[in-house]
């Protein structure tokens, strides 16, 4: 059983819904995503080494395209262990986005199952991807829900914004949503920080002050890497 990353109740909410994500499941969907985001796009990745080699960390992605997910598991330099809403577990996906490692959460209410599979990954030094936004939209970090700042000051993990830079505007699509086959998309990683103060504290207060900072961060995160990139959207030049 998975150590216990918060409390007895946390430990106990683990056993109670089975097996952990997987860290040998994230690994393998890692050489997936490799697979098929190299073969049919062309990944541009920046400052992936900004990632700790070791340790826990929380890639907070924008999410702008269906492949944000699947482009960041291939590039990243570690596996990942996303957190994604449950609508997508659907039919085969289920068994398969489980066995890979990728955790299941209902947006709707308070998640105690995947809140305690995400602090697990976190406890045991892996890596968690979060959509901050909470779903697709325009990726520009302009409405963060607070689970990013739970899971920062909760488990003290260092956050490492990652901006995805698509061309889901330009012409050749096949489905909506998705960058034109073999179109270059960029993968820009950003400093490493930390989101809580000095104190610890964990108050509701504590959580709104670190969603502030963190949105700062990400923002100017994003700006940065669209000017790096000479993109002016998180959608296409």
């Amino acid at each position: 059983m998975r150590r216990d990353p918060g409390g007895g109740e946390a430990g106990r909410a683990v056993s109670a819904a089975g097996a952990p994500p997987s860290e040998k499941g994230a690994a393998v969907g890692r050489g997936i995503g490799i697979g098929l985001m190299y073969g049919l796009w062309k990944p541009r990745v920046l400052g992936a080494w900004r990632v700790p080699a070791s340790g826990p960390v929380i890639l907070a992605v924008n999410h702008a395209h269906n492949i944000d997910g699947p482009m960041v598991m291939g590039t990243a330099p570690r596996p990942v262990h996303f957190l994604i809403k449950k609508e997508a577990f659907i039919g085969p996906l289920d068994p398969f986005l489980l066995s890979i490692g990728q955790v299941k959460v209902d947006r709707s209410i308070a998640d105690r199952t995947a809140i305690t599979g995400a602090l697990g990954v976190l406890t045991d030094g892996g890596v968690l991807g979060i959509f901050p936004e909470g779903s697709r939209g325009e990726g520009d970090f302009a409405s963060l829900r607070a689970g990013l700042a739970y899971f920062a000051v909760r488990s003290g993990a260092p956050i490492v914004p990652v901006a995805v830079l698509g061309s889901t505007e330009r012409p050749g699509r096949l489905i909506r949503g998705l960058p034109a086959l073999r179109s270059r998309v960029d993968v820009v990683y950003g400093d490493a920080f930390v989101a809580g103060d000095s104190s610890g504290r964990r108050t509701r207060k504590a959580l709104d002050e670190a969603t502030v900072r963190i949105q700062e961060r990400l923002t100017a995160h994003l700006e940065h890497a669209r000017r790096f990139t000479g993109r002016t959207g998180s959608t296409g030049p």
